[in-house]
């Protein structure tokens, strides 16, 4: 009962989101609103927030990341493995790789594991968001290009980098976290007029963001206009939920048995990172790259519902 009081809210504010948009109560043309409101301004002064109150040497835990990595690249190999076929090319597997293998801890995953944990788990799950972010993401969108490659040769897959580095650059999400670790290695401190700004940003940062969720999925679900069986998406989406926090399991307590420096609580933050439902901006990236956004939509809906019953689940088992 008491992870069920911190988890319901955050998965009904999504589904708050989702029934507002799908009774028009909430236009969708303003949904583009609410993502740019939390992209560049309250979830960046969140991130600086936690970067700047965390211990360095959390935002730069190399077995954490190196870790967490490993475990992401299996996820997206083996997803492009099992989907990779006449009907679903490169494109649409290596994106469908990507939502398997990213969860959405900007928007969700930092104040929920947070709201479980403490303070003390931010920069473990900041840490791994970064990995997703300009690893990962970097990756799956080369590889969705590979298509272009047989006809146009490495310039697609070029460019396909090219836009990839500019996507992370252009993220006012990952410099964020840079000036907070920055300002946390420096124990700089913002004035406090400024502080104030920053902190009441970030306050705002978690319900318009879980919010926006639940709007962006039922306007994906709106604007979906063909039907599609359920192996097409299903077995992807319980890649996300099952075997990736499995997976991050098994391979985290090999590792601590082998003697690495590798905290159990840092490691039940990793596994709680990885059993978050997909990334909602996976979605976006579908739709620049031309990718069956229809399906990416239908994977994210689907780990995000079922979410509410296996993220408790696993935070149960873990705490």
């Amino acid at each position: 009962m008491h992870i069920l009081l911190v988890t319901f809210p955050f998965f009904a504010l999504v589904l708050a989101g989702y029934v507002a948009a799908r009774r028009r109560m909430l236009p969708l043309e303003a949904i583009p609103g609410l993502n740019g409101f939390v992209l560049f301004f309250a979830l960046p002064c969140m991130l600086y927030r936690f970067g700047s109150t965390t211990p360095i040497a959390q935002l730069l835990d190399a077995w954490v990341a190196g870790l967490y990595l490993l475990c992401g690249l299996v996820v997206v190999a083996v997803t492009i493995a099992f989907t990779l076929n006449a009907r679903t090319r490169w494109n649409d597997a290596a994106l469908g790789a990507l939502v398997a293998a990213f969860p959405n801890s900007g928007f969700m995953g930092v104040p929920l594991i947070v709201a479980l944990l403490g303070a003390s788990a931010a920069g473990t799950v900041i840490l791994t968001m970064v990995v997703d972010m300009v690893i990962t993401s970097s990756l799956c969108i080369a590889l969705s290009r590979l298509d272009d490659a047989q006809g146009n040769g490495r310039s697609a897959v070029f460019d396909a980098a090219r836009k990839a580095l500019k996507g992370v650059l252009t993220n006012p999400m990952p410099w964020a976290i840079i000036l907070g670790g920055v300002a946390s290695a420096w124990a700089f401190t913002l004035p406090k007029p400024l502080e104030q700004t920053v902190w009441l940003l970030a306050d705002s940062a978690s319900p318009v963001a879980l919010f926006t969720i639940g709007a962006v999925l039922a306007r994906a679900q709106m604007t979906a206009n063909h039907p599609m069986p359920l192996a097409d998406y299903v077995p992807v989406a319980m890649m996300k939920l099952f075997v990736h926090p499995l997976l991050v399991l098994a391979v985290g307590s090999l590792a601590i048995r082998a003697g690495a420096p590798l905290s159990p609580s840092a490691l039940t933050v990793m596994v709680l990172a990885a059993a978050l439902p997909s990334a909602s901006n996976v979605s976006l990236l579908a739709e620049r790259f031309g990718a069956d956004n229809g399906r990416i939509a239908r994977i994210i809906l689907v780990t995000t519902a079922v979410a509410f019953l296996t993220f408790s689940g696993a935070v149960t088992l873990l705490t």
